[in-house]
């Protein structure tokens, strides 16, 4: 598993970068996000939740998603959208009220 980044969407923000706890992801030459080393991601989707431009896609594993599944965030004021999209190009998508996602 692992995340890809869009450099067209990335906006240089940096939150990603500051985020990760594997310190993966690094700004390249043209000041875009940037992941190192992408089979030692943990998919921990820090990263993910963190980018307000929707650059960054987590690419699912087979039993998951199927092959070329991803996942990707969008952060919607009082809630955080999950949209997942199988291979087949179907789209899922769960909305979790951010107040109420620790409560348990």
């Amino acid at each position: 598993m692992s995340i890809q980044i869009d450099k067209t969407k990335c906006i240089s923000c940096g939150k990603c970068l500051n985020i990760c706890p594997g310190n993966l992801i690094a700004e390249d030459e043209e000041k875009k996000a940037s992941i190192k080393h992408p089979k030692e991601c943990w998919g921990c989707t820090a990263c993910l939740k963190e980018c307000s431009a929707e650059a960054i896609k987590y690419y699912l594993a087979a039993d998951i998603g199927g092959k070329g599944g991803h996942l990707y965030s969008k952060n919607c004021g009082d809630s955080m959208a999950w949209y997942i999209v199988s291979a087949d190009h179907k789209k899922y998508h769960i909305k979790i009220n951010k107040k109420d996602s620790n409560a348990y």
